[in-house]
């Protein structure tokens, strides 16, 4: 009997035959980067303007451009550590010797903030885990497994699983596979001293410092899904980011009239002036940063370590219980990567700065509408925005493409305020 199930919405936006995706069925990873190098001159343009950014001295988000200092104590969240640091040496067994030249890095190179989401292979630093063995990607697998949280290390390969089918519906996979992602660990796996690893890629970027073998500090992350669901094929039903989008939709529905108003940025996600209007808004960036294609209204991704982001929309302070356990819901999900321990601490964490915290929106808040919103204290930044198309062809916002950002502000990011103090 057939199938009675509709398609995914997805689906009407999918032409693999559009002149911008042709070249993809050929392509590897560094001809797909040339290919847009060559033929899309904006791309030229934004990453130039990145490599400034994250080869710049590291001062952390801020509201004003002042880091408020002594917000993040140091603590033991009971990691395993023992495991996590074999895990990481079992990465370094298994790689050649060229490759160990290439994973293992200072504990403070500059490379660990060129992380990126987008699939354009720009920065080629540590082991592409694609271009690897089977035993390299296990062993970094594992390492992750070892270090994120049970539901954390799901909904990163969930991430990984859908880059992979988006790569299927391209016929592509040289260029978006489950493996098309960059491994680089920051000095030497320890026990007692301060070290990191990061791994970034399409829709998937996670930076972990590990501090005096006792603390994990997981920030910046960015996680993405286009689409969002897996539909056909072996992984079907797997999808990211549900609870992320219904929960705030459900806080900004719940917010009341007054705080409703205050928070609503725009009524429209992709209005026409949005680069003259948020200039206007952050005078500090350069005029029509606010929105670009890359990011689109999102603010606080890749190579935005420094950037001023002025409180916007409803501050929370005042808000009621129900409310106020409806926002740690929501950041939870954000903040799932972490182990249990860690990420208790990190929601008690934020708590304690409710008062100080603000909620913005952008977009209509009907159940089917598109939006983007942020939730902003001196100690956390999560950002939701749904994404028009890239690998598919719709022009306006569309609730299956996702993009997330958390970061810890003020100097947090990376564990720098908590290495430096």
């Amino acid at each position: 009997m057939a199938s009675s199930t509709p398609p995914s919405p997805y689906r009407k936006w999918l032409c693999t035959d559009a002149p911008q995706y042709v070249h993809l069925k050929t392509a590897t990873a560094v001809s797909h980067t040339e290919h847009l190098f060559s033929n899309v001159p904006l791309v030229t343009k934004i990453n130039k303007w990145w490599d400034e950014l994250w080869k710049a001295s590291f001062k952390g988000i801020t509201s004003n451009g002042n880091v408020i200092p002594n917000l993040y104590p140091k603590t033991d969240h009971g990691i395993p550590i023992v495991e996590i640091v074999q895990a990481a040496n079992g990465v370094i067994a298994a790689a050649t010797e060229e490759e160990r030249k290439r994973l293992l890095l200072a504990v403070d190179a500059p490379e660990r903030r060129a992380w990126s989401n987008p699939e354009i292979y720009v920065h080629r630093f540590g082991v592409r885990l694609d271009e690897s063995s089977e035993n390299v990607q296990q062993a970094v697998l594992h390492v992750l497994k070892t270090t994120l949280s049970e539901r954390g290390y799901k909904k990163a390969v969930n991430a990984t699983l859908i880059n992979h089918f988006l790569g299927t519906l391209h016929n592509a996979p040289a260029v978006l596979n489950r493996w098309s992602y960059n491994f680089m660990i920051f000095g030497q796996p320890s026990q007692t001293d301060d070290w990191s690893f990061s791994l970034y890629g399409h829709h998937l970027c996670l930076n972990i410092a590990i501090l005096r073998g006792s603390q994990i500090v997981l920030t910046p992350t960015f996680t993405g899904a286009e689409p969002n669901v897996i539909d056909s094929g072996p992984w079907t039903g797997t999808r990211i980011l549900v609870e992320e989008e219904r929960l705030g939709l459900a806080f900004m529905q719940q917010l009341g009239p007054e705080r409703q108003k205050a928070a609503q940025l725009f009524t429209d996600i992709d209005g026409p002036n949005f680069a003259t209007e948020f200039a206007a808004i952050f005078p500090t960036c350069p005029s029509g940063c606010r929105w670009n294609p890359a990011d689109q209204r999102q603010i606080c991704g890749a190579f935005q370590d420094n950037r001023i982001v002025p409180y916007e929309g409803a501050c929370l302070a005042g808000i009621n219980k129900p409310l106020q356990d409806l926002l740690l819901k929501l950041v939870e999900e954000f903040v799932l990567y972490l182990p249990d321990e860690a990420r208790r601490e990190r929601l008690q964490q934020v708590a304690s700065h409710m008062s100080e915290t603000y909620f913005c929106w952008i977009g209509g808040f009907g159940d089917e509408d598109a939006f983007y919103y942020r939730i902003q204290s001196p100690v956390i930044i999560c950002e939701f925005d749904h994404h028009s198309g890239v690998f598919l062809t719709n022009d306006k916002p569309q609730k299956f493409h996702i993009h997330t950002v958390v970061r810890s502000p003020n100097g947090g990011d990376y564990g720098h305020a908590l290495r430096s103090s």
